[in-house]
């Protein structure tokens, strides 16, 4: 019995149509809370929230990145220190990666500092991901220039972004 009541309690599985804004929100009501709550406290749109979450672990709550050795962990995709750097400067001491709203408040957390260190705008999906996968030492060093299938990545999620944005102006709220 108590195994039973253990699995009800696990995060739900990816929803059934990821690159649907729309549908990922109809599927999970609670998520667009998350994410316009986000949106709210640190500016960073909806869409490019999504695309990153989309792009790092395609919405799994679990996941870890392939065949790397790396504390990357969970929606956002965010390793340990980093992770420990948003939890001590938001006073969040309990947010958890496996959790969605923890998780796009992180991503909205991140891209703000990106905006206000690096200049990125909050709506370049493109900038925004290079410095959310590089971090920002990374990024000022331009290290994504040697790695064409991280810059490859990156338009993408920049061209996710702009379709979830897209989706969303067309679907009812």
């Amino acid at each position: 019995m108590l195994l039973i009541a253990g699995g009800c309690a696990s995060a739900p599985p990816p929803p059934s149509k990821p690159l649907d804004a729309c549908a990922i929100f109809k599927e999970r009501p609670s998520w667009y809370k998350a994410t316009k709550k986000a949106e709210r406290k640190w500016g960073t749109p909806v869409p490019v929230q999504l695309a990153i979450i989309q792009a790092e672990s395609s919405f799994r709550h679990d996941a870890r990145p392939p065949g790397r050795v790396s504390s990357a962990y969970g929606y956002s995709q965010a390793i340990d220190g980093t992770w420990d750097w948003y939890r001590e400067q938001t006073g969040n001491r309990r947010a958890k990666r496996t959790n969605f709203d923890h998780a796009v408040d992180f991503v909205g957390w991140y891209t703000d500092v990106s905006h206000r260190t690096l200049g990125i705008s909050k709506w370049d999906g493109y900038r925004q991901y290079l410095a959310y996968h590089e971090g920002h030492r990374g990024f000022q060093r331009e290290t994504y220039r040697k790695k064409a299938w991280l810059v490859r990545v990156a338009r993408r999620v920049d061209q996710q972004a702009k379709t979830y944005g897209a989706q969303l102006r067309s679907c009812r709220r």
